[in-house]
């Protein structure tokens, strides 16, 4: 291990994973297949229902398309090298590739908070200020948005990742962890980390706690509407639309704060692997089931897609 104790700038690191087992790794590869499998099928798919069907050339369709590009993105950046790590025996990844794993995954992490957001505000603008929601909402706005969305990702992982990679990693290069997560990896730095945990906490606190205040006054409007609606049929219709957003909202905030906003000492590398599975690789292959399963339009488009296919 002197060898390995005395790299300042590793050229490699090796991830940890999950197991040793060679029977659970078959078992976890199998899984992890599935779900990687499931989830491309299932957000493409919305994607191309959403380009399909004019019915759903709506901004709050427009924003879903793109959560489900991201959820795309999210699950590309780490299963396919988790896949593979199953299978080989040295689980290796290059210096340059856990960068740019932690860089993709920080900007699809932050993007996804601001599209949440955005989401929100369509949903506050169509049910409290339905007559004002085609002049706001317009095609414009919506791009810039969502522009908004992507600049506010990729400025916040370039702090995240430089705020990590630029310390030299004397320590190990084993990474506890199944990809290249921040905090595992500045568990293997030499250098007291205290200001960079400080500066990466700060970055992703803002990001999330920002955006889980704009989404709570959003919905808080939303739902006082809601209960002076004399309409039951309004009434329904409107936390139909707002219910998947709601579960999607509660499943990726609960998981992502409960990983990076607690106390340093409270942190267990092990649970947090749990954890991100649950946010990084399950919720992107349930966020098609969440927003399809109950939602009317979707349904009707996924109806008339079967039409065309089986007329044809």
């Amino acid at each position: 291990n002197m060898v390995e104790d005395n790299y300042t700038f590793p050229s490699e690191f090796i991830l940890l994973g999950f197991t040793n087992r060679e029977d659970l790794q078959v078992t976890c590869f199998v899984l992890f297949l599935a779900i990687y499998v499931v989830t491309l099928i299932g957000n493409l798919g919305v994607i191309i229902l959403i380009r399909i069907d004019s019915c759903l050339h709506t901004p709050m369709y427009f924003f879903l398309s793109h959560l489900s590009l991201l959820d795309v993105c999210y699950s590309s950046t780490i299963i396919p090298q988790t896949l593979l790590n199953f299978l080989v025996e040295k689980k290796v990844i290059s210096f340059v590739r856990c960068a740019t794993q932690l860089f993709s995954f920080a900007t699809c992490a932050t993007t996804e908070c601001y599209m949440l957001a955005a989401m929100a505000y369509d949903r506050y603008m169509a049910i409290c200020n339905p007559l004002l929601y085609s002049v706001v909402m317009s095609q414009r706005f919506c791009v810039g948005m969502l522009a908004g969305a992507y600049l506010a990702g990729v400025i916040s992982s370039i702090i995240h990742t430089v705020s990590i990679f630029h310390f030299p990693f004397c320590r190990s290069k084993r990474i506890n962890h199944f990809f290249c997560d921040g905090l595992p990896l500045l568990a293997l730095s030499c250098s007291d980390t205290h200001v960079n945990e400080a500066i990466v906490s700060a970055v992703v606190g803002f990001n999330m706690l920002s955006t889980m205040v704009f989404i709570l006054v959003s919905y808080s409007s939303v739902l006082s509407t809601v209960l002076r609606m004399r309409s039951a049929a309004g009434c329904h219709k409107a936390f139909s639309t707002c219910a998947p957003h709601l579960v999607s909202i509660a499943l990726y905030y609960g998981s992502s704060l409960f990983m990076y906003l607690r106390p340093g000492s409270r942190h267990s590398l092990e649970r947090d692997k749990v954890v991100s599975v649950l946010y990084s690789i399950a919720l992107p292959m349930l966020n098609p089931l969440i927003y399809s399963l109950r939602n009317t339009d979707m349904k009707n488009a996924m109806r008339k897609a079967k039409g065309r296919v089986f007329s044809s």
